[in-house]
């Protein structure tokens, strides 16, 4: 009962639809610039439940400008001095291309660290139909997610749609109920007016699940403010690409996949190119599955032990000595090009954070997602540096 009563209170001190709301998530330079330890137990579980029926375009949009941001919130936030491993899984559902008998309802990712697969299946995602189930989808994701069982841990679940939220022949109070049982607190964030979602039960679901309520115009394009800071950080991401080395064989497949989705993101736009590379810079970027000075993170044996074609072909001929050498000299180099991303993102934020304040900017998925993140962290005794 003590925990639920400070959740409520930290979220009712936030309003009902971000009226007044004018600026994004800043980083400190100690924040930025403080080494990271990630905690051997601590871990932020997301579940992000989009509607991807015909009229749920502009909300897909949304979270494709929007996902870095989100993560770069996320990775401000440290737990007993340690910064907590991120998970994050993808939904989809109300989509009359996915199955009737799984209710319209798809698991896209289960909860995992890979952030790059996460943006992949993100811009894979096409609106179609549709009828949406927002009680069956919570029910999928609360029953079929790996989520934690330890207390200090933080399971979030946000579902955005446009529809009734009771609609589908399992209820969503039902639903709801179960994922409180498990600790993971039910977000709600209704595109449309704000009093229509309080009508349709939105704001029910949230109040059920300990969550928040939050209403957003999902047609709405989200408006980024260039800074002077933005090429810089770009020519900064292609050198920081230059020091992954793929191995094994899914190294070169893995490599081509994180230079799609920087493409991805340019194509939303630079700023948000930019949100990307900065969150490249943090340890919740990692790829030891894939990349050889990752993997020398976790154990530096394991990449001098591995079999000869295991490694790229620059590399098979190199002794021990010479590819731990090889090794040392591309995590230096990346960490040094990761210090100067933070040092160049501390710069960039607080240039947003003042010509934020000049201009109204308008609410949005990642704005609703970022704002409750750092209630829930504060209430659930994490710190955010920010």
């Amino acid at each position: 009962m003590q925990t639920s009563l400070t959740f409520s209170a930290v979220l009712l001190a936030t309003t009902l639809s971000f009226a007044g709301c004018k600026k994004d998530h800043v980083t400190t330079a100690t924040a930025m610039t403080q080494p990271h330890v990630t905690g051997e137990n601590t871990r932020i579980q997301v579940a992000l439940l989009l509607d991807t029926s015909n009229s749920m375009d502009g909300l897909i949009d949304q979270a494709k400008s929007r996902l870095w941001n989100i993560v770069n919130t996320l990775t401000t936030l440290k737990y007993s001095g340690k910064s907590p491993e991120i998970e994050i899984s993808l939904y989809e559902y109300g989509n009359d291309g996915l199955s009737a008998e799984a209710n319209y309802i798809r698991q896209v990712t289960p909860l995992t660290t890979d952030l790059d697969l996460i943006s992949e299946k993100l811009f894979s995602l096409r609106t179609n139909g549709g009828s949406e189930y927002c009680g069956a989808v919570i029910s999928d994701a609360t029953r079929r997610l790996q989520w934690s069982r330890e207390k200090t841990d933080m399971k979030l679940l946000y579902i955005a749609g446009n529809e009734a939220f009771d609609q589908g022949g399992i209820s969503y109070k039902e639903s709801v109920a179960d994922a409180l049982k498990n600790d993971i607190f039910v977000n709600t964030i209704f595109c449309g007016n704000a009093y229509e979602g309080i009508n349709t039960h939105w704001k029910d679901g949230a109040d059920r699940g300990n969550g928040k309520y939050f209403n957003i115009n999902s047609d709405e394009k989200v408006r980024y403010i260039v800074t002077p800071y933005d090429e810089r950080i770009y020519k900064c991401n292609e050198r920081l690409n230059a020091t992954y080395i793929g191995y094994g064989k899914s190294g070169k497949e893995k490599k081509m996949a994180q230079l799609q989705q920087d493409a991805n993101a340019e194509t939303v736009s630079k700023a948000n190119y930019a949100e990307r590379t900065v969150s490249k810079s943090k340890m919740a970027y990692k790829n030891a599955n894939w990349d050889l000075v990752d993997k020398a993170k976790d154990d530096k044996e394991a990449v001098t032990n591995m079999k000869k074609e295991e490694l790229p072909e620059e590399l098979q001929g190199k002794t021990k000595e010479e590819l731990r050498a090889f090794i040392d000299r591309k995590t230096k180099e990346r960490s040094d090009i990761q210090k100067e991303i933070a040092e160049l993102a501390v710069k960039r934020e607080a240039f947003i954070n003042t010509e934020s304040k000049k201009t109204k900017t308008q609410d949005d998925l990642g704005k609703a997602i970022s704002q409750s993140i750092i209630a829930f962290a504060e209430a659930k005794g994490y710190t955010s540096e920010k």
